[in-house]
């Protein structure tokens, strides 16, 4: 719905061209400025002595593209403004023919809004609007000839510079803030937002500057967690969601709950996790959000599968089924990448999920198939690190499939794990090879050697010291070094036994 908020003086004219379009007052409500406060948002326009203005987009509702007002009050200028926030543009642009600036500047807002290609960035002026509009295209435009990381930067400082109030300032900062974010520039993007926040006039631009730095807060918890970090992000996003909840906005006031969820299961909250994104997943069905309902039943699920395997196995079931309900919008066809991430989880979930002997080797089919499913699109080639990962626990589930008649899981297993190893060299993921080395270790255990001539048993127990010692120089980790201890351990007994009974 469009809202239009006018003053007493212009309230009746307002009404009475919205009422001369067929059906139009269904999608515009018309309020007097003077009884109702307007939001913040692409959705707003108001009307007054000086004309019509537009309210400043904080909740992410359009493009940040900048038009030049005030804009002279005529019905044809009220009635296009409406038009194009509609996305009617053969009824706006007609309406809007005698405004060649505005025009203009509605061009750049719906080539953005429809990912059309740039021939060439527009040029920016002295202006702070098309200096702005320059920056913002450099970063979320689809350009021919990309705009360079510093040059937008200083797109943005100089708008920065030209603003013509510190709301305007505030809202160049936080897209100038997200650019930095989005780069991997956590230092400066926060450093400009905690700027930002004290000269932000109104109470929609504080919570919106707020809301983005909470999700750079969120980034930066790393384990160990910083204490202090997390209690002021606790206080940040609490702050958020009351001021989202008295608002109405249930959208936003869903995303500060995803991240409030994430940070209590950091602080091993898993209830009051949990029902955050139960709250969050309400909302968004609600508010019929297929998309975005999907992406909150995904974090469920992720989340009931960390519980489950921290040995809460109760919580296998309801992963899974987050995670299935979250298929249904991200398929194949539509969304490929979070349809092969569902995959992946649920393979892991199909092959470790508690049930009736008799029913593993249905759990074991399913799951093998979902791990198909989630190589199909991380392949070697493209995603190499993400094929690894699948690849080893792929391998760590063919160790809890149940024995086959026709096949040789541990075979299978160990060329998985292989895979991984070409991938996972010590020079690149020293880390992640250790692991596997390791995995690699705990199935070779499970080979059946009792068919195998001497020698090729041998040759096993020494490919296994060889990846034990390799592991000592790859970590230095305690509890992974205890386990090559005690693998060592293991394998000098069986080496032993098997020179006496050569002997």
């Amino acid at each position: 719905m469009i809202a239009i908020y006018t003053t007493e003086s212009y309230l009746s004219a307002v009404k009475q061209i919205i009422a001369g379009e067929y059906r139009l007052e269904e999608l515009v409500t018309v309020h007097a400025i003077d009884t109702s406060e307007p939001d913040a948002s692409a959705d707003v326009l108001l009307v007054g002595e000086q004309g019509i203005t537009l309210a400043i987009d904080w909740l992410n509702l359009a493009p940040p593209i900048i038009l030049q007002q005030p804009i002279a009050f005529t019905p044809e200028n009220l009635l296009g403004l409406v038009f194009a926030r509609l996305g009617n543009y053969e009824r706006a642009y007609p309406l809007l023919a005698r405004e060649h600036a505005l025009l203009a500047q509605l061009d750049l807002h719906v080539q953005l809004a429809q990912n059309i290609i740039f021939e060439t960035l527009p040029a920016a002026g002295t202006d702070y609007v098309s200096i702005h509009n320059a920056a913002v295209l450099a970063h979320y435009g689809e350009l021919e000839n990309p705009v360079g990381y510093d040059d937008i930067r200083l797109l943005y400082r100089q708008a920065l510079a030209a603003a013509p109030n510190d709301e305007l300032k505030a809202f160049t900062a936080k897209h100038y803030a997200t650019l930095l974010a989005d780069t991997g520039d956590i230092k400066n993007a926060e450093r400009l937002l905690l700027d930002a926040i004290p000269y932000a006039l109104s109470d929609a631009a504080k919570i919106s500057l707020k809301t983005l730095l909470s999700s750079i807060w969120l980034a930066k918890l790393v384990v160990p967690y910083d204490k202090l970090l997390m209690e002021q992000l606790k206080e940040l996003l609490w702050e958020c969601l009351q001021y989202y909840e008295k608002k109405k906005l249930s959208i936003q006031a869903a995303f500060v709950l995803l991240d409030a969820s994430a940070v209590a299961n950091y602080d091993a909250s898993f209830s009051e996790s949990l029902g955050y994104i139960c709250k969050a997943i309400d909302l968004l069905r609600r508010e019929e959000q297929p998309e975005l309902l999907a992406q909150a039943h995904m974090r469920k699920g992720n989340l009931l599968f960390t519980w489950a395997q921290n040995g809460n196995t109760q919580f296998y079931k309801g992963a899974m089924e987050a995670l299935q309900e979250a298929a249904k919008v991200f398929t194949r066809e539509h969304a490929p990448q979070q349809f092969a991430d569902i995959q992946h989880v649920l393979d892991i979930i199909f092959s470790e999920i508690p049930d009736e002997a008799k029913k593993k080797s249905v759990w074991a089919a399913v799951s093998s198939s979902s791990f198909k499913e989630a190589l199909q699109y991380y392949t070697k080639e493209e995603f190499p690190y993400e094929y690894a990962t699948i690849c080893n626990h792929y391998a760590n589930a063919y160790i809890k499939y149940p024995a086959s008649r026709n096949s040789d899981n541990v075979a299978k297993a160990l060329d998985l794990f292989n895979e991984a190893l070409a991938i996972r060299r010590a020079d690149t993921y020293p880390v992640e090879r250790a692991l596997t080395l390791l995995n690699y270790i705990e199935a070779s255990w499970y080979a059946d050697n009792s068919a195998e001539p001497m020698q090729m048993q041998q040759n096993r127990l020494k490919d296994m010291h060889e990846k034990l010692q390799e592991i000592r120089l790859l970590s230095q980790d305690e509890t992974i070094l205890a386990e090559v201890k005690a693998h060592e351990q293991k394998l000098q007994e069986l080496t032993l036994l098997l020179e006496s009974n050569t002997g």
